[in-house]
């Protein structure tokens, strides 16, 4: 018969004719050497890169927006009137780009759409 204490972690286990009694903890001890020092090092990782990554989020969040930009630009080209030599390879990305279209416009400061047979807003 084997009975779990769950407040301090022993198990007491006794045979089956009642005699014999053993009782072990069974409470894990905490993370020394290899193993807490692992734990202890990630956390370190991620604390500094946080603090290098900080201070620069801002502008690489800007330089993608404006290569998002730039890429709307040209996959939306061919619409506004503008030659794009790649517009067969672009033609398919419309669909899947046409979503962020209205923010698109609204961040480049065009109060409606550019497009002459789409209204977005």
């Amino acid at each position: 018969m084997t009975t779990r204490d769950r407040s301090g972690g022993t198990m007491t286990t006794r045979d089956r004719s009642g005699g014999t009694m053993t009782t072990r903890d069974t409470r894990r001890a905490p993370e020394t050497g290899m193993a807490g020092s692992r734990g202890w090092f990630a956390r370190l990782q991620e604390l500094l890169d946080e603090f290098y990554a900080a201070p620069y989020r801002g502008a690489l969040a800007r330089a993608r927006r404006d290569e998002d930009d730039l890429f709307m630009l040209f996959v939306f080209a061919e619409l506004m009137g503008v030659p794009n030599p790649a517009a067969y390879y672009t033609l398919e990305l419309q669909p899947v780009l046409l979503e962020r279209f209205h923010e698109w416009h609204r961040r480049q400061g065009l109060d409606h759409s550019p497009l002459d047979g789409f209204r977005c807003c």
